[in-house]
């Protein structure tokens, strides 16, 4: 599904990623792992299309995303690709139903559809009773699902998290990585997971290593 290509990142002088290669097959779930300074998120930013490599390429289902204009990359993105982040980004004036739908408005799909789809997932993440809450009224496990369902609104083939447990207790970050198996089971999609966590990392199909801006297995 996703070839990484000899993929090079400089900021300055300081050459985050030296030539990354490897490759991720539908509906793998693969956790990223290394120390702070290896190169993880910068790499997770560029396989999403948040941020540009210096050189390399990445193909997704055979086409060479490195090459699309801005515009087609953020159609791109809509359309393929979910994102976690450790800090939820939830809109403070929006309830959890609303933030969870705005992906789904900005793509311009049916209003009825987006809110359907938008339900299903919030009650089959646990938020049924929670849907009209406000984020400053939701915990922080309750606001991770949030940012899950909104990340899985337009049916993403990829899924990117970026420590998505790092705020979570032990107990949460087990329930919210679980979840990832359950979504996996029943749509075959693909996760990519940047993690410190190391019981989590354990859990996936498949460990990529990074050391010093290169992947070591």
């Amino acid at each position: 599904m996703i070839q990484v290509k000899e993929i090079k990142k400089k900021y300055g002088d300081l050459e985050v990623l030296k030539g990354v290669n490897f490759e991720i097959k539908q509906g793998e779930i693969v956790s990223i792992v290394g120390a702070s300074g290896a190169g993880k998120t910068t790499l997770l930013q560029i396989l999403g299309t948040l941020d540009q490599a210096d050189s390399g390429t990445i193909l997704f289902e055979g086409s060479a995303i490195t090459n699309l204009s801005k515009n087609e990359l953020a159609n791109f993105r809509n359309k393929n690709i979910g994102f976690v982040f450790q800090f939820h980004h939830l809109l403070p004036e929006f309830d959890a139903l609303e933030n969870v739908c705005l992906p789904g408005f900005i793509g311009k799909r049916n209003k009825k559809e987006v809110e359907t789809r938008a339900k299903e997932l919030l009650e089959k993440l646990g938020l049924k009773d929670r849907m009209h809450h406000k984020p400053s009224e939701l915990s922080g496990g309750e606001q991770q699902r949030v940012s899950v369902a909104r990340a899985l609104i337009n049916n993403p083939k990829l899924i990117l998290a970026d420590e998505p447990s790092g705020n979570l207790d032990s107990e949460n970050a087990k329930g919210l990585h679980q979840l990832f198996f359950d979504l996996r089971a029943e749509t075959n999609q693909t996760f990519v997971i940047v993690t410190h966590n190391e019981d989590i990392a354990e859990m996936a199909d498949r460990k990529i290593v990074m050391k010093d801006g290169v992947v070591l297995v």
